[in-house]
């Protein structure tokens, strides 16, 4: 028992030190806009200005509150930090056709790409929705939250603030 609780801290360990060493980057993925336009995520990042990327799917309910949420602050964030906003949606060939209507429908002023093979969720190493990544102006990741309560919006301002204090 004693060994099993030592390799486990001994990999936590390892493994909060590689994160803290190494920011990673932002992978380079083809996905398509809402338009049809392809989109390399490499190119998400603006220089100098943090990018808040959320992954979620149409079946997603704390998906979809997160994003809205969102929506309802984002003007007042991008005056203060400069964000972009960008959501991922991972709906799959059987339900993409959900996602255009329902974005339409709640008019949110964030770019919304469509990963339906999920390349991109896979190359974040994205497990479950919503999972929201943010990265600072020279387009490294610098915070990562899964899932969403209602709240959570207050953490992701505290970190936009700390990227552009």
């Amino acid at each position: 028992m004693l060994r099993i609780h030592t390799f486990l801290l001994t990999a936590f360990l390892l493994c909060a030190g590689m994160s803290v060493a190494h920011a990673q980057s932002l992978p380079a993925v083809q996905l398509k806009n809402l338009s049809g336009e392809s989109i390399s995520t490499a190119d998400l990042a603006v220089e100098g200005q943090p990018t808040l990327i959320c992954f979620w799917a149409t079946w997603c309910s704390p998906c979809k509150r997160e994003l809205n949420n969102y929506a309802e602050l984002y003007e007042d964030w991008q005056d203060e930090t400069g964000v972009n906003i960008v959501a991922v949606s991972i709906d799959d060939q059987r339900s993409i056709r959900r996602v255009a209507p329902y974005v339409n429908s709640v008019l949110w002023d964030y770019e919304v790409l469509l990963d339906p093979n999920k390349d991109f969720a896979r190359a974040m190493q994205v497990v479950n929705v919503p999972h929201t990544f943010l990265v600072n102006g020279a387009g490294e990741i610098v915070w990562q939250h899964n899932n969403y309560a209602d709240g959570d919006e207050e953490e992701v301002y505290e970190e936009l603030l700390k990227l552009v204090e």
